[in-house]
C-alpha cells in the first residue's frame, strides 16, 4: 500500500488542522474572557461615576433642608437650575437628567409655577414610595419612557421629597459599541492567527511529510532513499530524522547482506553440486565398464580401481571441506587453550619438506609464542595455506613461513615466490570454489582459512602481484575474543 495519497488527506482530522483549531480556540477563549472583563469593568466604572454624581447632588439637596416653598421662590431659582436642573451646555450633567418633587404620599407637585411634566409624573409613578428610595444609600435602576435611569431621592425640610434620575442609555450604547468593536477585532485576530498557524505548521510539518515520502519510496523498493535535512525542523524532529536515517541504513545493509548471502548460497549449492557430480560421474562410468565386462585385462582393472579410489578420496575430501565450512557458518564453539603457534609453524614446515624435499623452505619461528586459540583450527589454517602453496606452485619455488608478535596481536605469514595472481583473481581468492584458471584443488582451502580466522576474531589478508608470488598474512589476537 502506498503512503503517498495520505499526504493529500488534509482537514480538521490532520495534525495541521488540529493544531490550528487548538490555537484558534485558545485565542477565542482569551478574547472572550478579556472582552467580558473589560466590558464589565467599564460598565461598573461608568455606573459608579453616575451614582457618585447622583449621591453628591442628593446629599447637597438633603443637607440644605430646603422646602418646596423655598425651592419655588425666585431666590432659589438659580440654585435649582445650577444644582438640579443643569443647563444643556453643562459638560458635567446630561440635559436629560430628570428632577421631580413629590409630597409625602408620593404625588408629584409643580415647581416654579409649572405643572409636573410627563417625565416627572412617570418618575414619581415608577418610584412609588419615595421614603424607601431616600433611605437606601445606593441609587436604583428604573425604566422611564422606555429608557433606563439611575434614580435616588432626598427628603426636603418640609417633609416632601426630591427625586433625581440620571439616564444610562448612553452608557449601555457605549458598552454595546465596545463589545462590537472587540468582537470585530477578535474575529480579525482569529482569522489572522489561523492563517499564520496554518503557514507555520505547514513549514514545521514539512520534515514529517518528507519522512512519509521517504517511507513510501522505500516501501516501493528504493532502499537508498534517506530523509533530507531541513532548516525548519525542530530539535526533536531532527533527532527523529537522524535516528530514522540510521535505522534505514541498518535495514539497507541487512537487506543487502541477506541478498548477498542468498546469492552466495545459491552459487555455493551450484558449485558443490558440480564438484560432487564430477567424481560421481567418473566412479559411475568405471563401474558401468566393469559391470558390462569391458575390463577384461587385469592391468586395466587395476588402473580403473585406482582411479575409482582416487575419485572417492577426492569426493571424501570435498565433503569434509564442505562440512567444515557448514560448521564455520554456524559459528561453532571453539576449544580455546594456550597454543604454541611457533611449534605449529615448525611442524607445518617439516611436513612440507617431507612431501616436497626439493622445495626451499625458510622458517622464522624460533622459541615459543603462545596464543589463546583452537589448536585443531590453527593446524587446519596452516595445512590449507601450505597445501595451497604445494598445489599451485612448482616444487622448486621457495616458501617462507613466519610468525611474530606485535602490539597485542600475532601475525602468521606464509609467502611463496610463485607466479602470483592478478588483481581480479586476488579479490576472489577467498570465494568458495574459486580456482585460478580452473586449476587443481577444490577451491575451498582459503575459504576455510578465512572462516577459521574469523571465528578467532582475526583477519586474513593477501598480498600478491603477477610474477611476485603470493603472501597470506593471518592476524590473530593474543587472547581469545570470547575472553576479552
Amino acid at each position: 500500500m502506498s503512503l503517498r495519497p495520505l499526504r493529500r488527506r488534509q482537514g480538521v482530522h490532520s495534525l495541521r488542522g488540529k493544531l490550528t483549531l487548538a490555537n484558534v480556540a485558545l485565542l477565542a477563549i482569551g478574547i472572550i474572557a478579556a472582552t467580558a472583563v473589560s466590558v464589565m469593568g467599564m460598565r461598573y466604572y461608568l455606573l459608579d461615576q453616575i451614582d457618585a454624581e447622583l449621591i453628591k447632588t442628593r446629599d447637597s439637596l438633603g443637607g440644605s433642608q430646603l422646602t418646596l416653598r423655598q425651592i419655588d421662590s425666585l431666590g432659589m431659582l438659580g440654585f435649582v437650575r445650577d444644582r438640579l436642573m443643569r443647563a444643556p451646555e453643562d459638560e458635567e450633567r446630561s440635559p436629560e437628567t430628570v428632577f421631580a418633587a413629590v409630597d409625602a404620599r408620593g404625588e408629584p407637585v409643580g415647581i416654579l409655577g409649572f405643572d409636573p411634566t410627563e417625565a416627572q409624573r412617570g418618575l414619581a409613578k415608577t418610584v412609588g414610595d419615595p421614603r424607601a428610595l431616600a433611605a437606601d444609600s445606593e441609587p436604583h435602576d428604573v425604566t422611564l419612557e422606555g429608557s433606563t435611569y439611575r434614580a435616588t431621592a432626598a427628603r426636603l425640610g418640609d417633609g416632601s421629597y426630591g427625586l433625581l434620575a440620571a439616564p444610562t442609555d448612553v452608557l449601555h450604547q457605549g458598552v454595546a459599541k465596545a463589545v462590537k468593536l472587540d468582537l470585530a477585532i477578535g474575529t480579525l485576530l482569529l482569522a489572522l492567527l489561523a492563517c499564520l498557524t496554518m503557514f507555520s505548521v505547514r513549514r514545521r510539518m514539512r520534515p514529517l511529510e518528507d519522512m512519509v515520502e521517504t517511507s513510501s519510496a522505500i516501501a516501493e523498493g528504493d532502499l537508498t532513499r534517506r530523509i533530507p535535512s531541513s532548516c525548519e525542523a525542530s530539535l526533536e524532529v531532527e533527532q527523529l530524522r537522524v535516528a530514522l536515517n540510521s535505522m534505514l541504513h541498518q535495514v539497507e545493509s541487512a537487506y543487502r547482506t541477506r541478498e548477498r548471502s542468498a546469492a552466495q548460497l545459491r552459487s555455493f549449492v551450484a558449485d558443490a553440486s558440480h564438484e560432487l557430480r564430477t567424481p560421481l560421474s567418473a566412479i559411475r562410468g568405471y563401474l558401468q565398464l566393469y559391470d558390462k565386462g569391458m575390463l577384461s585385462d587385469p592391468d586395466e582393472r587395476k588402473r580403473t580401481w585406482t582411479r575409482v579410489l582416487a575419485e572417492t578420496d577426492r569426493m571424501g575430501r570435498l565433503v569434509d571441506e564442505l562440512l567444515t565450512l557448514a560448521r564455520l557458518d554456524q559459528q561453532p564453539e571453539l576449544r580455546f587453550r594456550n597454543v604454541d603457534l611457533s611449534r605449529l609453524v615448525r611442524d607445518a614446515a617439516e611436513d612440507l619438506r617431507v612431501q616436497q624435499p626439493d622445495r626451499p623452505v625458510e622458517v622464522a619461528a624460533e622459541g615459543s609464542l603462545l596464543v589463546r586459540a583452537d589448536e585443531s583450527g590453527l593446524r587446519q589454517v596452516l595445512g590449507n595455506l601450505v597445501g595451497n602453496v604445494r598445489t599451485h606452485t612448482p616444487a622448486d619455488v621457495p616458501v617462507r613461513l613466519g610468525v611474530e608478535r606485535e602490539d597485542g596481536v600475532v601475525r602468521l605469514c606464509v609467502a611463496d615466490e610463485g607466479p602470483g595472481l592478478g588483481e581480479e583473481d586476488a579479490a576472489r581468492v577467498f570465494d568458495r570454489f574459486f580456482r585460478v584458471g580452473g586449476g587443481a584443488g577444490s577451491g575451498l582451502g582459503l575459504a576455510i582459512v578465512q572462516g577459521v580466522v574469523r571465528a578467532h576474531c582475526g583477519e586474513v589478508a593477501v598480498r600478491t602481484a603477477p610474477g611476485k608470488g603470493l603472501a597470506v598474512t593471518v592476524t590473530l589476537p593474543v587472547r581469545a575474543c570470547a575472553e576479552q
